[in-house]
């Protein structure tokens, strides 16, 4: 029995081996390799398809320079949707409800952006930070507050992520659990607790989709301003 709804996002270990390992590797062997043929089945022809309206949609408003992210972020998409999606399966445990993780994520691609933006356009980076025609005596607040905005970046790239799907996690687990105690008590408010229970996961599948591309569109954004 679960003793508190918390443990359910810690990270299961199994014989001395960490699960969450597993769960990280899982997603890239879900997925089909490309094949050299001419015609390809549904499954991979659906796969590529997908891939490449997204990279389209995604790349189309960021500068040639820009573009050659779009193998890492795409992949990146692909992974956090998956294991969004796959967390929602009973028994199972998702790595992006973990802040560590997600921040591993976010930090280094935002710094790279960063990075970018300094070595090639400098003045324009650092023109981000003091907007145009500001008063000589905000120059120095305007400053810090944009330099703050500018690290807090990272920061909330990795929250956003976790506390939306930590929040539908122990939303479910919630209403499962009200749902098993009416069971014998009042069968007719556990029935309609449990249509509400299946929008509930519906909405949940909607928002692990949502918030990995939400995750990989502000990095996007962030890559344009610095290419």
């Amino acid at each position: 029995m679960m003793l508190n709804f918390f443990d359910q996002f810690m990270s299961p270990i199994y014989l001395g081996i960490p699960l969450m390992a597993l769960a990280l590797t899982l997603p890239w062997v879900l997925y089909p390799a490309p094949s050299q043929r001419w015609i390809n089945n549904r499954l991979l022809t659906l796969q590529n398809w997908s891939i490449n309206r997204f990279t389209h949609q995604l790349f189309m408003p960021i500068s040639p320079g820009g573009h050659k992210w779009a193998i890492l972020l795409t992949a990146l998409m692909a992974f956090l949707f998956t294991i969004n999606v796959l967390g929602l399966l009973p028994y199972t445990f998702t790595p992006t409800t973990q802040l560590s993780l997600n921040m591993g994520f976010a930090i280094p691609l935002w710094l790279a952006t960063v990075i970018l933006g300094m070595r090639n356009q400098p003045t324009m980076s650092l023109g981000h930070l003091l907007p145009e025609g500001t008063p000589l005596p905000l120059i120095p607040v305007l400053i810090i507050i944009e330099t703050i905005s500018l690290f807090i970046r990272p920061l909330a790239l990795g929250v956003r992520l976790t506390a939306n799907l930590t929040a539908g996690h122990l939303l479910i687990q919630l209403i499962a659990t009200a749902v098993f105690v009416l069971l014998s008590i009042m069968p007719a408010v556990a029935l309609l607790t449990a249509t509400v229970l299946f929008l509930l996961t519906l909405l949940e599948v909607a928002v692990a989709v949502i918030q990995a591309y939400v995750f990989v569109l502000l990095l996007s954004l962030y890559l344009q301003e610095n290419v």
